[in-house]
């Protein structure tokens, strides 16, 4: 994602690269490249995150050092970690989403709209993702399903199911599936006795995720410090 986002930087306009940051690669300060992000001193705007979840101590800390907005495109973090998003939110702004890209907080709306639509249908959610891919569930089917919940407060969730039993009617199934390549699909399903209703979002390739942190880097410029979402974007 970092290569990806890289490459969509220097083909826009009004938009430069102050630093790529990756532990995986030796400081070299000429070709802006540097192991932590501690070692960069230099002018930027914002700071924009892929990397890991296990970095969002020390790149929350460098943003409230530095003054300076951050865009956190990573998921999976412990409670401790979400907690220290939460607290750096006040001292700086700060943008997170369990994806970035636009498409998914489109069909967030949708599933919204259909919870309430059939509020008697089972609700079912399938990501698929390529076999690397460290946290299961994804953070996207996790962001869908609290938007669910968010108009079904007593939804509960049952993820991977995998005893024998029958469903609830609060819950709401979240399955996992790795394998090849496979980028991001996500689908939704609203299922009565007499239809189905399917929401699907599938991403062709990872610019759209790279597109959504620009976005979100655009509506971040001039906003003071607070926790901000796709929610929160005019779009």
């Amino acid at each position: 994602m970092g290569n990806v986002l890289c490459a969509l930087i220097e083909k826009s306009d009004g938009k430069e690269i102050a630093a790529k940051v990756s532990a995986e690669f030796e400081s070299d300060p000429t070709s802006l490249v540097f192991k932590s992000i501690d070692e960069f001193d230099g002018e930027a705007d914002m700071i924009i995150d892929f990397s890991h979840h296990s970095a969002t101590n020390k790149i929350c800390d460098y943003a409230v050092k530095r003054s300076l907005p951050i865009i956190i495109s990573t998921t999976g973090q412990t409670e401790e970690e979400l907690l220290k998003i939460e607290e750096t939110s006040k001292s700086v702004p700060v943008f997170k989403s369990g994806n970035m890209s636009l498409g998914v907080a489109l069909i967030g709306c949708l599933a919204k709209i259909a919870a309430k639509a059939f509020p008697e249908a089972d609700v079912e959610i399938i990501e698929k993702h390529h076999n690397r891919k460290l946290d299961v569930p994804s953070g996207t089917a996790l962001l869908l399903a609290d938007q669910i919940k968010s108009v079904r407060p007593e939804s509960t969730y049952n993820i991977g199911r995998h005893e024998n039993g029958k469903r609830t009617k609060e819950e709401i199934g979240i399955h996992s599936v790795r394998m090849g390549n496979e980028v991001g699909t996500h689908e939704i399903i609203f299922a009565t006795d007499s239809q189905v209703i399917t929401i699907t979002h599938k991403a062709e390739n990872r610019d759209l995720f790279a597109e959504g942190a620009l976005g979100a880097a655009d509506f971040l410029i001039g906003k003071g410090a607070g926790y901000y979402n796709m929610d929160d974007m005019n779009w």
